[in-house]
């Protein structure tokens, strides 16, 4: 998000656009997730920078929750797949060649 918003303001001060729609273009090129929750922020944003700060901090909460996520499908497969090799060996356990 910051390389977004870092891109943004190069762009930004070369365009003729001010305010709202500097605002609707931001959101625009934020990525969906983001946006989506951008639009449902309850505080009223009133300048671009709150935007661009606001964005930032849903990105970065976003981005840990994935982490964290991650983490911990990666814990459940683990355990599953333990649990499957547990139970091979006990079908095996009768078994005579």
């Amino acid at each position: 998000m910051k390389e977004f918003i870092q891109e943004f303001k190069m762009v930004a001060r070369k365009s003729s656009y001010k305010k709202r729609a500097l605002v609707e273009e931001f959101k625009r090129g934020t990525n969906r997730v983001i946006r989506r929750k951008l639009i449902n922020v309850t505080r009223l944003l009133t300048s671009i920078e709150q935007w661009y700060k606001c964005a930032t901090n849903l990105d970065k909460y976003w981005r840990k929750s994935r982490r964290d996520k991650e983490r911990l499908r990666g814990r459940k497969e683990s355990r599953n797949q333990r649990q499957r090799q547990m139970s091979i060996g006990n079908n095996l356990r009768g078994f005579r060649l």
